[in-house]
């Protein structure tokens, strides 16, 4: 049945992934000397060329590129949907809440970033109309908060809004959080709506590995960043636990030095990954991106015939994304081609 149902999207997937960027690739473009070289490489693969190949060069800016490359995203996104099955849509619908919590929070930073630049999302119109309740018209006119909660009714966005905005003052990180909260949440419990069996535990797998690592690394900056007390640590984490127990968080969060910390952490199953690269206090965002990549990959080769391979698939799809930026930022602050390749390993 995996094998009917799914081998024409795998196929699909198998001739979008060869378009994916390679670690060659991306050491190529850590070597370019400015971000115009940058663009013209883009413009030079298969998976950016199209999108690439009017672009503007007065518009070479973070925010522009970081523009083309979402749309990107969603046009792949919106292939697959086109090229799926009922099922697989009702997995990719609940998917597509991660793309309108991205388009939120920009909005967001424009209205309260205290830098307001205009922003311009037609090129998704199409797109958000199709799969979203959310008005982008609305939202990209915005210029304050009661404008963007507007743009919200009748999603399931704007009931989060207003409750937060009955409760106190809320800055930027609040509404962040929210989101973030609300977000993995509904798709923690959706899951089990919507798949059973080898899917629902594949998908069960990789998700709730996702929300661990975010819970732990939520604990580390915290403790790093902000000095946060244990208590105050507990109110931000995602209340969901996959393998880490309760013991263990507490342990994290009451750690009273990062040697601690990194004792409670080796101790808990994704410590205990053999193929993490561990040093005395490693980078515990490249140890979330390490685990994370391995247990999609795996996923997604292990299992061609499952809707893991349309997880994989969008999973690399957005981390390769976010490492695109990541290089082309390096490259603006001339950074050496070693160091913006390490910071993303």
């Amino acid at each position: 049945m995996g094998l009917l149902t799914y081998s024409g999207i795998a196929t699909k997937i198998r001739a979008m992934e060869s378009r994916l960027f390679t670690q060659q690739q991306f050491r190529e473009m850590a070597s370019l000397e400015d971000v115009r070289s940058a663009a013209d490489y883009l413009k030079q693969q298969p998976g950016y060329e199209k999108i690439f190949s009017g672009l503007d060069d007065t518009r070479l800016h973070r925010g522009y590129i970081e523009h083309l490359l979402t749309h990107s995203e969603y046009q792949d996104f919106a292939r697959l949907y086109r090229f799926s099955n009922l099922s697989q849509r009702r997995f990719l619908d609940l998917y597509f809440m991660h793309y309108e919590i991205t388009i939120i929070k920009r909005v967001l930073h424009n209205v309260m970033g205290g830098i307001r630049q205009e922003m311009d999302l037609s090129d998704f119109r199409e797109f958000f109309d199709r799969h979203s309740k959310i008005d982008l018209v609305r939202l990209a006119q915005a210029e304050k908060v009661e404008e963007l909660i507007a743009g919200l009714e009748g999603s399931c966005y704007h009931s989060l809004f207003t409750d937060l905005r009955e409760e106190k003052s809320p800055v930027l990180s609040d509404y962040e959080i929210r989101l973030d909260l609300l977000y993995f949440k509904t798709m923690w419990k959706i899951k089990d709506k919507i798949l059973t069996g080898k899917e629902k535990k594949i998908i069960e797998h990789c998700f709730g590995s996702r929300l661990d690592l975010l819970n732990i690394q939520w604990i580390y900056r915290s403790k790093k960043y902000y000095q946060l007390s244990a208590a105050d640590i507990y109110t931000l984490l995602i209340p969901v636990r996959y393998k880490l127990r309760a013991e263990q968080i507490r342990q994290m969060a009451e750690a009273d030095s990062p040697e601690e910390f990194f004792a409670a952490l080796r101790m808990t199953a994704y410590g205990k990954i053999q193929e993490t690269e561990w040093g005395s206090q490693p980078d515990v965002e490249q140890l979330y991106h390490q685990i994370l990549n391995r247990i999609y990959s795996n996923a997604g080769r292990r299992n061609p015939y499952t809707i893991a391979v349309l997880d994989s698939y969008l999973y690399a799809k957005e981390q390769e994304i976010q490492r695109i930026i990541a290089t082309i930022e390096g490259i603006r602050y001339q950074l050496p081609p070693e160091e913006i390749i390490g910071r993303q390993c």
